[in-house]
């Protein structure tokens, strides 16, 4: 079974929502990333999505389109992240997602980057900018070094097209909650509970609900036949972040443990 699916399950047995944070590669400093992302490992990340700098982040809000300006101002590329990765292969209990636009990937070629990142210890990736139709062979090239291309589906993806989705995905299922970009918000829209309907109808695979998450009342405000496995959350954690607060902070409010 894919780790990802597997780290995910594993939270669910235990009886509560799988975390997945999001954090730009190299933000807010390169010298304070690396241990930012051990920091999380620690203290109860069960999936760790890495974003790759890119300098149009179309499905961006501003938050992390500011993250990941501030990290290629830094020199942040693919290859530095994967040259950290190498240095620290094994030493995650999260399972590890690169999410990027594809042209970095491209520039780094495919197959390079999939057996680099094999190396490394990542997971899987998710391409926000890569069609269903166009993903075969990215796909295929991550499937055969054992990583999961992850599904994005959101609000505008008909129940057919999550089936085709169905069809070729594994590891988890990103349900975007919102028509738009990322970014934190006080509140969930409505239509959210159809779009994971649909989901919970096509896949077989555990849904992770991102873009706008910042608190664990989010989730509980969904029925709970519908809930998703998994609560992905991106600008929240960057803000909290950038005003010098740890990550441990930041997850103690979702797993519990608040002083």
């Amino acid at each position: 079974m894919s780790l990802l699916k597997q780290n995910i399950r594993d939270a669910h047995a235990a009886g509560r929502t799988a975390l997945i944070p999001f954090v730009t590669a190299g933000f807010p400093t390169p010298d304070r990333f690396w241990g930012i992302i051990e920091e999380l490992d620690a203290n109860g990340a069960d999936v760790i999505e890495i974003g790759v700098p890119f300098s149009d982040p179309v499905a961006d809000g501003p938050v992390v389109e500011d993250a990941s300006r501030r990290a290629l101002e830094q020199g942040i590329t693919l290859h530095w992240i994967m040259d950290g990765l190498l240095e620290r292969a094994g030493r995650f209990k999260a399972g590890l997602v690169l999410m990027g636009y594809l042209n970095p990937f491209l520039q780094y070629g495919l197959e390079r980057f999939a057996a680099d990142a094999a190396a490394c210890g990542v997971s899987g990736c998710i391409v926000p900018d890569l069609p269903l139709d166009e993903s075969g062979p990215m796909r295929a090239t991550l499937k055969a070094h054992g990583m999961d291309l992850i599904a994005l589906v959101g609000q505008n993806t008909t129940l057919e097209r999550m089936k085709e989705y169905a069809a070729v995905s594994d590891g988890y299922v990103y349900v975007v909650s919102v028509l738009g970009t990322t970014g934190a918000r006080t509140g969930l829209p409505p239509q959210v509970e159809d779009t994971l309907r649909r989901a919970k109808e096509a896949f077989s695979l555990p849904l992770a609900l991102g873009f706008g998450l910042q608190r664990p009342e989010q989730l509980e405000a969904i029925p709970a036949d519908i809930r998703p496995d998994a609560a992905v959350f991106g600008s929240a954690l960057l803000k909290h972040l950038d005003a010098g607060k740890s990550a441990k902070a930041f997850l103690d409010v979702w797993t519990g443990e608040r002083a």
